[in-house]
């Protein structure tokens, strides 16, 4: 089958490069254009794109995809399908109604929950047992088309951000090549989502990684894993950035305010929270290396009644 690609992060990688080693045709690579990177503000290609050159495809990168110029692009190529997995744009109806199997979207999430663009972050966040991937045919919407397959993974309890996009990104990869076979032999019948049923999630910023201690230790410590790696969730300790890596709930132990550490021995320290408290296990403290508490507390007096925040 003759496949266009469209694609950007690193979540994406995985999908394309499934369907590369099922032996289908990627004709093109489409990713958004080169970003500047760092302080030198060199341009970066995206992980997609570096995919793609790796492996000799074509790539095209518009600035908009809906311009009639990006338009008539993907006309030359008359594929039988086009995979979308994470592009970060919006697709016309005129190019959805292009390829001959039309737009496939493969989505981090059991839909029609966590439609939108962080469906990995917020199924920590909200302490779901369960995610998943889900294939399904593009339409107008946001990720609202009629679903195709589906294929769940059960979280760990100490499940992060990272480790469940790692996961779903294979789990994606695998989903698109059996999604594509049984397609093509007509063995599946798209489903409608349930829109009484429809969540939405809107994109993680920097400013949701700050604790709020006042909340339950639960919602805090998944928080903490929710946001592992980016954006992190931090506080202060002594006007400086302390990003918290690892944490566990102490149920049942509420003194002090919130915010304040209320024990402190040689491998953590214990801060009090609007319901239970915490157990401080790994962080980071501003211009330092992420490390384990007890080697933090080591070299840093850290005391009961400190309050961060």
């Amino acid at each position: 089958m003759k496949i266009v690609f469209m694609g950007t992060p690193d979540f994406s990688v995985a999908t394309v490069d499934a369907i590369y080693k099922a032996s289908h045709e990627i004709t093109l690579v489409v990713t958004q254009p080169d970003k500047p990177r760092g302080r030198s503000g060199a341009l970066s290609p995206s992980p997609v794109k570096e995919w793609a050159l790796e492996h000799d495809i074509p790539v095209f990168q518009p600035e908009r995809i809906k311009r009639p110029e990006a338009v008539a692009e993907l006309k030359k190529y008359e594929a039988d399908l086009f995979v979308v997995t994470a592009f970060g744009q919006i697709l016309s109806q005129e190019i959805l109604d292009m390829p001959r199997f039309g737009c496939i979207n493969v989505h981090a999430s059991l839909l029609p929950k966590y439609r939108g663009a962080a469906p990995i972050q917020w199924a920590v966040l909200n302490g779901d047992e369960v995610s998943g991937v889900t294939t399904m045919m593009m339409a107008a919407g946001i990720d609202d088309g009629d679903m195709l397959l589906k294929k769940e993974y059960k979280l760990a309890s100490d499940e992060t951000g990272g480790s469940l996009f790692d996961k779903l990104a294979v789990m994606g990869g695998e989903l698109i090549v059996e999604t594509i076979d049984k397609l093509s032999k007509g063995m599946i019948t798209p489903q409608p989502q349930d829109e009484s049923e429809a969540t939405h999630v809107g994109m993680i910023k920097k400013e949701d990684g700050c604790i709020d201690f006042s909340n339950a230790a639960v919602v805090i410590e998944r928080q903490i894993r929710g946001l592992n790696p980016w954006p992190s969730a931090y506080t202060k300790l002594d006007g400086k950035t302390l990003k918290l890596w690892s944490a566990k709930v102490v149920s049942g132990v509420n003194k002090g305010q919130p915010g304040e550490v209320i024990a402190v021995d040689k491998t953590g320290f214990t801060v009090n929270c609007g319901l239970d408290s915490l157990y401080i296990m790994e962080l980071q403290l501003e211009g330092k290396k992420r490390m384990k508490a007890g080697d933090f507390l080591r070299g840093y007096n850290l005391t009961e009644g400190v309050k961060l925040g």
